[in-house]
């Protein structure tokens, strides 16, 4: 990076447990054991309000995880390519992922990553702790979000979503895609229960966090916690799109936490 060139400022916010806005020029490098010839950034953790962990990777030529990432029994990983071109291997099945191609390995299934590009590879990566159900039990889903309609969404015809998961109870969270049309938004503002982590894949907009309007653009990482303020405008000349986490089909908890 070198020197700086201009006053230090940020656009970045953080609301602890609440709402966080991750811009890409603050971000610095984390070692994550078992990653080759990747950089690797932490966004959304438990250290934020998450009950999740988000990371940017990004695979360099020759990049991998060749001692595979996560597997613990009660673990669920997911990836989502930004850019590029990996192979992944959810235990010994071997996946091909291209641009917005995406895995998800249930609890006990490592993840394998490398990279098949001459150049970078950028990857979405995410885990957290799965909640189990009595008699049900996830398993491994792949596939291109680009081969996946949009439907509208909310009964809106320039608000648009798409569900990379499986909506069966089996499953304690999905991810989305949500694009919005220049000029769309939201319904209504929402407050849930439910928890986001959302990297935006396109577009500007103004989003509402905890009652507070921020602007936002391609490359920006946003952390939703539960019960916060939460809408969305898009502005300029193209949608305003990002692919995110949610928890789901799963009572609430008596914890606090």
């Amino acid at each position: 990076m070198g020197y700086p060139k201009d006053l230090l400022s940020s656009r970045s916010i953080i609301k602890h447990g609440l709402y966080a806005l991750i811009t890409p020029e603050g971000l610095v490098n984390n070692i994550i054991p078992g990653f080759e010839n990747c950089t690797i950034s932490i966004l959304g953790s438990p250290r934020l309000g998450a009950s999740f962990v988000d990371y940017i990777v990004t695979m360099h030529e020759g990049g991998k995880n060749s001692q595979g990432y996560c597997g613990e029994a009660d673990v669920e990983t997911f990836v989502y390519v930004l850019n590029g071109k990996v192979k992944a291997k959810a235990g010994e099945e071997e996946f091909v992922l291209e641009d917005s191609g995406y895995l998800y390995c249930p609890p006990g299934v490592k993840m394998y990553l490398e990279n098949l590009e001459s150049g970078d590879s950028r990857l979405f990566l995410y885990k957290q702790k799965y909640k189990p159900l009595e008699g049900k039990k996830p398993w491994t889903v792949s596939g291109h979000a680009n081969q996946i309609e949009f439907r509208d969404y909310d009964d809106m015809h320039n608000v648009h979503i798409k569900d990379l998961l499986p909506t069966d109870i089996d499953f304690d969270m999905n991810f989305h895609i949500l694009s919005f049309d220049p000029a769309a938004s939201h319904p209504f503002i929402e407050t849930h229960y439910q928890e986001h982590g959302a990297y935006l894949l396109s577009g500007e907009g103004m989003y509402n966090l905890d009652n507070e309007w921020i602007p936002v653009k391609k490359g920006d990482y946003i952390f939703m916690g539960p019960y916060v303020h939460q809408a969305a405008y898009a502005v300029g000349r193209e949608p305003l799109a990002y692919v995110y986490s949610k928890d789901c089909n799963r009572d609430a908890s008596l914890d606090k936490k």
